[in-house]
């Protein structure tokens, strides 16, 4: 079992990669990994990213990031689990380059829709972190909620109807 990761063994992680990719790419951090470099938490127990493009060498560099630095490392973001937010990309929050490679935190209103449909405490807990912080605006996850709802049946393993539900509690919550 590795340790959890907190913000300088995630920007280690992050500096790792950037020097050991053989070309340019992009990484988008997405979950735990975003919580703690912005600071709503202190710990997470990996780090989940997506490349695009993906950097020749990164599987490698993955897996000995992985072993030299006692990190669990996810290929895991957002659009595996809903479908992907229109123009995501182009909302993803700029971190920094790290040697090769270009590092954004994976849009947060997918973040946030990710978590809400998921339904666990902690990530919801983390969307609201996120609406304090003011990354995300309670209104606008309804918006682009309705943005996705046409795509969901090409995700089976979410119950449209229970989501549906979910989003609407969740911006109910911000209702005096």
């Amino acid at each position: 079992m590795r340790q959890e990761t907190d913000k300088i063994k995630t920007e280690e992680v992050l500096e790792y990669l950037g020097q050991h990719i053989k070309t340019p790419g992009t990484l988008y951090i997405t979950g735990g990994a975003s919580a703690v470099l912005i600071g709503w938490r202190d710990r997470t127990v990996d780090i989940d990213c997506k490349f695009d493009p993906e950097p020749g060498g990164v599987y490698e560099a993955l897996q000995q990031a992985k072993e030299k630095l006692d990190v669990n490392i996810e290929l895991a973001s957002p659009d595996h689990f809903i479908p992907p937010v229109p123009d995501w990309a182009t909302r993803s929050q700029y971190i920094g380059r790290y040697g090769k490679l270009t590092v954004y935190h994976y849009d947060f209103y997918s973040q946030a829709l990710a978590k809400i449909e998921r339904g666990h405490q902690r990530d919801l807990l983390d969307v609201e972190s996120m609406v304090k912080l003011g990354l995300v605006d309670r209104k606008k996850i309804g918006e682009y909620y309705q943005k996705i709802e046409g795509e969901l049946l090409k995700y089976p393993s979410i119950n449209q109807e229970a989501f549906s539900r979910k989003i609407e509690r969740f911006l109910n919550q911000g209702s005096p």
